[in-house]
């Protein structure tokens, strides 16, 4: 990462991060994701500290992590014994957190913290690609039970005047998660239905719209072609939605390739 200018602002990013811990045990179908990722932080200015939004964590409210010292949560199972001994050791950012809660409370959305949660797989794992030398200190924010679009935007709302802070804002999700199908297929199969979603992502958060035209587009994605296809469960995508919401322009797609054969997008605002 380059050094930060002096006026320097937020930074906000939404990318796909893989299955688990596939992306650092050597996966080939990772490969342009890992690369992806490993070359992001030349785009960027470092940080003060990073907020990550996983599709991971999902709270009744909205939840911050505010631990000095968070440890690592493995949310996941059926992996070889090296994904489970796998560390990352960040510091947590405790005045980031309270700064999020404290947006979210003087907008009347209901916040909570959260001291013992661990960071999940959806930081830990692309922070180890980007910053390796795990000296950010960084905070997680939940997404809310219930999964309803207009919440999530309403909380990337909330979250506006941090973009005039020198944060990384990491929205942390899959553009295209039906499980199923990532099996069902044979990797890199031609797929219409995800590229027809994909296109909409990229007309919709990096096309020439209003900010208004914009977010009455992801509030209603279920009308976007072969929504629910690509999502059908929506947490995955969420994140974007918080990340839009929070940068208000027009983004810039930074990544458009395969992950785990299906193809999958990024976007960053900055």
């Amino acid at each position: 990462m380059s050094e930060k200018p002096a006026q320097a602002k937020a930074q906000v990013v939404y990318f796909s991060h893989g299955g688990g811990p596939l992306p650092i045990l050597g996966d080939p179908s990772h490969q342009a994701m890992v690369d992806f990722m490993k070359a992001l932080p030349n785009q960027l200015h470092r940080p003060d500290a990073i907020l990550v939004i996983s599709a991971h964590w999902e709270e009744p409210v909205a939840t911050v992590l505010n631990a000095e010292q968070p440890p690592l949560f493995y949310d996941y199972y059926g992996f070889p014994e090296q994904a489970y001994e796998i560390t990352y050791p960040a510091p947590g950012s405790p005045e980031l957190a309270n700064t999020v809660a404290t947006l979210l409370n003087d907008q009347q959305i209901p916040t909570g913290l959260n001291p013992q949660r661990g960071f999940d797989h959806g930081m830990f794992i692309p922070l180890m690609l980007m910053v390796p030398e795990a000296d950010i200190p960084t905070t997680q924010l939940s997404l809310l039970r219930g999964l309803n679009p207009a919440a999530h935007i309403q909380l990337g709302r909330a979250l506006r005047p941090l973009m005039e802070q020198n944060i990384l804002v990491i929205g942390s999700g899959f553009s295209f998660h039906n499980m199923r199908q990532f099996f069902n297929q044979a990797p890199g199969a031609p797929d219409p239905e995800n590229d027809a979603f994909q296109t909409w992502l990229i007309d919709t958060c990096a096309g020439d719209l209003d900010e208004g035209e914009r977010q009455d587009k992801l509030l209603h994605w279920e009308q976007a072609p072969n929504a629910r296809y690509c999502h059908p469960r929506e947490e995955h995508l969420l994140p974007l939605l918080v990340c839009a919401a929070m940068a208000g322009g027009p983004a810039k797609v930074v990544f458009d390739d395969q992950i785990v054969g299906k193809r999958a997008v990024a976007f960053l605002w900055q």
